[in-house]
Formats: C-alpha cells, structure tokens, sequence
C-alpha cells in the first residue's frame, strides 16, 4: 500500500522527528553528531528549509523547520538520512539500518504552537535527566536562543525574534519562555500529534488543512472505535 502524502503546506513549519531502529543509539559521539550537523546544513541549504531549533539526543533527534515549498523536505531528509547512515555504518564497522520507519513530520500553527514545540525540543535532555538546565546540553539550538552562541544551522522564526528588541532582550524572554516549563497535558498533546504526523493548531486550523489537503489533520484515540449503539454487557 503506497505511503500517504505528508501534511504540507506552503511555509509552514513542521516538527520532525526520527529515531533509531529499536530504539538503538544513533549518534555514539561528537564526531557523528558534527558530521549530522555538517549533512543538515548542506542539505537544508541546497533544497530552501529553514531550521529555527534542534536537539540530537542519543537515540533520536528533533528538527522544528519551515520549507520554501511542499516535498523539498522529504527530499532533503532522504539525503540526509542516506548519507549518515552509510558514514555511521561504515565508521562503526556495522551494517543494516539505522532509522526506525521514515522520519515523522507535523504540522504546527505557528501563532499558537511554534514557540511551545520550540521550548518541548529543547527540554528534552532535561526531561531525559541528562542535564539540570537545558544550556548545559551541548547539542542543541537552545545556545543559539539564549544568545550564548551563533548557530550557522539556525534561521531565528520571526516568533523568536519578536520577543525582544534586540538579542539581550529576546534571550532573556527565552529564558522565562523555558523556565515555565510544559504542563503535562500539553506534553501529552504535543507527544500525541508528533507520533500521529497530524496538524497541531486550533480547530479552525485544522478544518483549513483537511479541506485543502482532503486528510485528517486531528489525532485519533487509540485502539479500535467503540461500535456506536452497542450495548454494554451486564
């Protein structure tokens, strides 16, 4: 059964994730992240798409990015993906695959939605406890946010940029933007739309996308719909 196409939309950002086939270690050290970072920026300049934040844990990573236009992103994934895996298989004395399925992309509003995955991606190494604080992981774009670093892999989002006046300012409503933390249930929802590759937006967003792509653009329960009119046994 061929693939569906993915939700896209013309500028819009997406939250991208991928992780390792059984859960396996996709990055073993500092030289396989660099050369990930060097085949992201090679590729994402080649093909127009915007990268604003990242993280690269251990077993997966995080990319929140915008596209010029539908379908460059699968191509500059597939790119991406292609060549590390021959470099990680081939430095690491290994073979086979590497990628648990195709990478995960979804949709994100970016008026309501953009600046809290930004914030849920670079937490995760202290959700993970790995680190206390954020700034004290290495491979992320939180650096470039914080104005602790400049990121030749990061394009700010207009959102970002928006918060202050200059660098010293935006860095400093980052920081309380990333100090108030996600609510539980909004890390959930977040989780549930990135697993589902659905458009995390308001109703009215997601009306939009379905009409125009003709796709469900909300999450679904899991497990089986319950039959409607079924009676429930004694």
């Amino acid at each position: 059964m061929p693939r569906l196409p993915r939700l896209e939309l013309p500028g819009m950002p997406l939250h991208v994730t991928q992780r390792g086939i059984n859960k396996g270690a996709i990055f073993l050290d500092a030289e396989d992240r660099y050369h990930f970072r060097h085949l992201l920026r090679r590729a994402f300049r080649d093909h127009g798409v915007a990268l604003h934040a990242f993280i690269l844990m251990d077993n997966h990573f995080h990319l929140l990015l915008t596209p010029d236009t539908v379908g460059t992103l699968s191509r500059a994934m597939g790119r991406v993906g292609q060549s590390y895996v021959q470099a990680f298989n081939l430095r690491h004395m290994r073979c086979g695959a590497l990628w648990q399925g195709r990478f995960k992309s979804c949709l994100v509003q970016s008026e309501r939605y953009l600046l809290t995955v930004m914030r849920y991606i670079e937490l995760n190494p202290v959700r993970a406890a790995m680190v206390d604080a954020p700034e004290n992981y290495r491979w992320s774009s939180v650096h470039t946010h914080l104005a602790r670093a400049r990121d030749p892999l990061i394009t700010p989002h207009p959102l970002y940029l928006a918060m202050g006046h200059d660098q010293a300012e935006r860095a400093h409503a980052y920081r309380q933007w990333l100090d108030a933390g996600i609510a539980p249930d909004d890390l959930q929802h977040l989780r549930a739309y990135a697993r589902q590759e659905r458009a995390l937006s308001d109703e009215r967003f997601q009306r939009m996308v379905e009409t125009t792509l003709g796709r469900p653009a909300t999450c679904r329960p899991r497990g089986r719909p319950r039959l409607t009119g079924a009676r429930d046994e004694a």
